[in-house]
């Protein structure tokens, strides 16, 4: 059915109309609320067990401090000071960093290598190598504990190595004049005894890990079948929304301007064309909001792969991302921008030789920033020409209009540097969780 011309004499107005966006539970069911994902992840599991095996490793000390106190005269007096200082102060530092959530895995590690140091340097500091020592040495009953953290501080094959190893290490030691001079039987028992204990606590570790991260992709997975669907009811919602502002503003322009005659006729179709413009500008710049959201980690992996796109080397960096979500049309938008920003960098920045970086880290409070940096020509961005888009609208614009905020720090000379966060927040650390560098 054809539509009624509008006259040219008078501006038509042009309202676009405001999509309903519904998700596919509330098509099926509009009085049923959408769950909110919950997600089991394997940073949750790991605060759960960094906390139980460094409680474990106080409770443990604790137990070796009589035969500390019966020992500690048959070290040097600086040795046995420093030594028991370092030692008992690494598991209360792995206690706090498990508590707070920062440097875990590097407090774990600490242990690790302290109680190794302590188990290597025991026979060369001896008060009296003539005097035998009667009974297991106090840092044999530590022995479990450095093998809980390296499961805690190390990858599964460092771990088992770890297990291995280092009661191996003890058991020759105490067959040793120096550490006791018993037989080898007892040194080679007091080993196996301390492997099965450790093997115990890593095979804990590792089932635990590996069930909570099969949960969280399960779960992902379904929660992206969702999120797909949702997702394509909206995009229709949106066409819809488009092709109205297309027919109603576009056509309705096109046709005035046809039979535009008068400077005052021309001036109006000209008038009118502005807007037709503007509303495509602004339908193109937001994205359907569907409910649906993504995690980090993925928005992280499509900026990653996009890096590696790119036909100059990016050096990536991404931390802490494991269990924060952000919605689809936002992370679309950081997306957009980000892949902008590298784009820009390849093709102003200089040539390949110009060292370029991308950094995606969780912040705290649940926000996300994305660096994209060069070291490369730079530019005066107050220099820039208002007709010149890509920085403005492709980046700083479509930022803000996804609820967060674009910073541009250039100098000519000096490099170029893209901070996109979402949502706005005040300046803060980044959980130290993950960290994971590598070139693109």
């Amino acid at each position: 059915m054809s539509r009624p011309e509008p006259p040219v004499a008078a501006p038509v107005a042009v309202t676009a109309p405001t999509p309903v966006i519904a998700s596919a539970a509330e098509v099926a069911d509009p009085q049923r609320p959408v769950a909110q994902r919950t997600p089991l992840s394997r940073k949750r599991v790991d605060t759960v067990i960094s906390r139980s095996v460094a409680w474990f490793g106080i409770v443990f000390g604790l137990q070796a401090v009589p035969a500390l106190l019966g020992q500690y005269s048959l070290g040097q007096p600086v040795w046995a000071a420093v030594t028991v200082g370092v030692m008992f102060g690494s598991l209360v530092v792995a206690l706090l960093c498990s508590t707070l959530k920062r440097w875990v895995v590097g407090s774990h590690r600490l242990v690790s290598f302290v109680y190794v140091a302590a188990l290597l340097t025991w026979p060369f500091f001896l008060a009296d190598p003539e005097v035998p020592q009667q009974g297991d040495h106090w840092l044999y009953q530590l022995t479990t504990v450095a093998t809980a953290t390296a499961a805690i501080g190390f990858r599964v094959r460092g771990a088992l190595a770890y297990l291995v190893i280092v009661p191996l290490i003890y058991g020759i030691i105490r067959a040793t004049p120096q550490g006791g001079g018993g037989p080898w039987e007892l040194g080679l028992f007091n080993a196996i005894y301390a492997i099965i204990l450790g093997g115990a606590v890593l095979v804990i570790v590792t089932m635990t890990r590996v069930a909570a991260t099969s949960v969280d992709e399960a779960q992902g997975a379904a929660f992206d079948r969702y999120a797909r669907a949702v997702r394509q009811h909206a995009t229709e919602v949106e066409r819809v929304h488009v092709d109205s502002i297309v027919h109603d503003s576009v056509l309705t322009t096109l046709i005035s301007a046809a039979r535009a005659e008068s400077p005052e006729q021309k001036a109006l179709a000209a008038q009118m064309a502005s807007n037709a413009m503007r509303h495509l500008r602004e339908a193109a710049l937001v994205s359907p909001d569907d409910g649906t959201t993504v995690r980090f980690r993925q928005l992280a992996d499509r900026i990653v792969t996009a890096a590696r796109q790119m036909p100059v080397p990016f050096t990536v960096r991404v931390r802490s991302l494991d269990t924060r979500v952000i919605p689809s049309a936002q992370a679309e938008a950081l997306y957009s921008a980000a892949v902008q920003a590298m784009m820009n960098s390849a093709q102003h920045a200089g040539s390949a030789e110009v060292r370029r970086w991308l950094k995606v880290s969780g912040v705290h409070g649940g926000a996300v920033e994305i660096e994209v940096g060069d070291a490369g020509s730079g530019f005066d961005p107050v220099a820039v020409p208002d007709e010149r888009l890509g920085v403005r609208r492709s980046i700083v614009e479509r930022t803000a209009n996804a609820g967060g905020h674009a910073e541009v720090r250039a100098a000519p000379g000096r490099g170029t540097v893209v901070v996109l966060s979402w949502p706005v927040f005040a300046a803060g650390g980044a959980d130290d969780a993950i960290d994971e560098e590598e070139p693109a």
